[in-house]
């Protein structure tokens, strides 16, 4: 149970920090220039809101002017409030406008954001500015605008902008029934909120330095501690292998790689002192065996691995985003947490049926190099000797290594090859093992004829698995050929008669 608490606490706490996380990333505390644009996007719909708002104005207006008895006051009132952003009508509607934040769409589909800078009425003149930032395939573009109207011979013109630089006019700033009021025009917008302002803070620049130098001492002397402390880690697991014989690279494995060194130090021992770590050994330790990965992880240290990848897939994906500036989607978080808890299972099921793979097909050869040096005169066991000397590196070579190994230290023979079986789990591997366990105990001493009898078998297996592999070949080609390649053969052949009949 201690174990399922771990993940369901880490679980929990992943899942809070991440909303707590998208609550900031959207939030009217933080300033303009903070607010990213998944911001926006996550609040797309309200676009389209504020489009069928409009809609239902000018339905309404038309029926207004349609009606010959309804008052002209309604009209006005309903022409100003139609595709309205902005109320400028007097200074105390304006000055309540500074520093609301609102986002845009353009005519072109371009999504942005502007915030209101400041804001001048007269009774001559309206002058808006806008902080204006649109967001470009090519990133993120200033496009600030300032909106100025004046009236020139008792006459108001108009200003407009296009934020995404078409020509189009995405918003304007207009005088409409003796007030001023900025409109959407082929853009839209809406009000997000009054967002917080920084003010700049400056100091005595040598107080700033100094700041710099004492943060950067720190992080060194933190560094420098968690090296020493790595070192010492490090020593302790080069301690731990007896046999110089085992100390082999780790296999290629980019996540393997940079997880290790953390969950091996920090998780491994958590799940050693769980109450039940033997269930958790007799899962993987075989996994581990078949897979040939039990030179490098302990069960427990597998155990860790999903267990840090829990954690290790969800962290990397929002830093990562972060550290290369994309936009992060939070929903696909819950995805990664049971893809790194899963990741380490596939990922050494896929390293057993590479290594099954290779040693069906570098039986053969082994077992007869087993048989020439049993008739040369060698016993059974100087002649697995022989092999591990003479044969290419491979994996059954290092399982009869082990199986050496394991008879010098005093396991049986067939003890030995029992539990070469169990550690490679394949049926033509059984069987080979199961004929010499016999053999020895009927006390057979001329193993060559059954060692070539093997060879036969396997060979014969090896020859039949690849015809059986041939004839799913075409099986399997045939929904490609069908689903593919013949609708584009009949499209080649049809198309000239389709086109010359349609022409006449």
């Amino acid at each position: 149970m201690f174990w399922r608490k771990f993940v369901f606490t880490h679980f929990i706490f992943i899942f809070l920090s991440l909303n707590l996380y998208a609550q900031e990333e959207c939030s009217t505390d933080q300033p303009f220039v903070s607010i990213p644009m998944s911001c926006i996007q996550q609040r797309a719909k309200l676009f389209d809101q504020a489009i069928e708002k409009n809609k239902e104005i000018a339905e309404k207006l038309e029926k207004l002017r349609a009606d010959k008895t309804v008052d002209g006051s309604r009209i006005r009132r309903g022409e100003f409030l139609y595709k309205q952003l902005i109320d400028l009508s007097t200074p105390e509607a304006a000055k309540k406008t500074l520093y609301n934040t609102y986002f845009f769409r353009t005519a072109q589909g371009l999504l942005g954001k502007f915030v209101v800078r400041s804001v001048q009425i007269t009774p001559l003149e309206c002058n808006l500015y806008a902080e204006a930032v649109v967001y470009t395939p090519r990133g993120a573009v200033d496009v600030s605008s300032n909106f100025v109207i004046k009236n020139e011979a008792n006459s108001w013109n108009t200003d407009s902008v296009s934020f995404d630089n078409t020509g189009n006019s995405d918003f304007i700033l207009k005088r409409e029934f003796g007030r001023c009021v900025l409109k959407n025009d082929e853009g839209v917008a809406f009000n997000f909120g009054k967002t917080q302002e920084v003010e700049e803070i400056t100091g005595d620049p040598v107080l700033l330095y100094a700041s710099y130098f004492l943060f950067g001492l720190a992080v060194f002397l933190i560094m420098q501690t968690f090296f020493k402390d790595e070192d010492r880690f490090k020593a302790e697991l080069r301690l731990d292998e007896a046999d110089e014989d085992e100390k082999k690279k780790l296999p290629n494995d980019v996540v393997l790689k940079y997880s290790q060194p953390f969950f091996k130090r920090y998780i491994s021992p958590v799940v050693k002192s769980m109450k039940y770590k033997r269930k958790i050994k007799e899962k993987y330790k075989r996994k581990l065996a078949s897979s040939g990965m039990n030179k490098f992880l302990t069960p427990e240290d597998f155990f860790a691995f999903k267990l840090f990848l829990i954690i290790g897939f969800p962290v990397v994906y929002l830093f990562g985003g972060k550290f290369i500036e994309i936009d992060v989607d939070i929903s696909y978080v819950p995805f990664l947490i049971v893809a790194g808890f899963f990741y380490p299972d596939m990922w050494i099921k896929e390293k057993i049926k590479k290594r099954q793979e290779e040693i069906l097909l570098n039986m053969p050869f082994v077992t007869d190099m087993l048989a020439l040096s049993v008739e040369a005169g060698l016993d059974f066991v100087s002649a697995i000797q022989k092999v591990i000397e003479k044969a290419p590196p491979s994996a059954l070579v290092d399982e009869f290594d082990i199986f050496l190994k394991e008879t010098r230290v005093g396991a049986s023979r067939a003890e030995a090859l029992r539990a070469l079986s169990w550690r490679i789990d394949m049926l033509p591997v059984s069987s080979f093992c199961a004929t010499l366990i016999a053999a020895d105990s009927v006390g057979s001493s001329n193993l060559a004829p059954i060692l070539k009898e093997l060879s036969a078998e396997i060979r014969q297996k090896r020859s039949s698995d690849v015809e059986k592999k041939g004839a799913q070949a075409s099986t399997k080609m045939l929904f490609p050929m069908m689903f593919l390649i013949l609708p584009a053969v009949v499209l080649i052949i049809a198309a000239p008669f389709v086109i010359g009949f349609m022409g006449g």
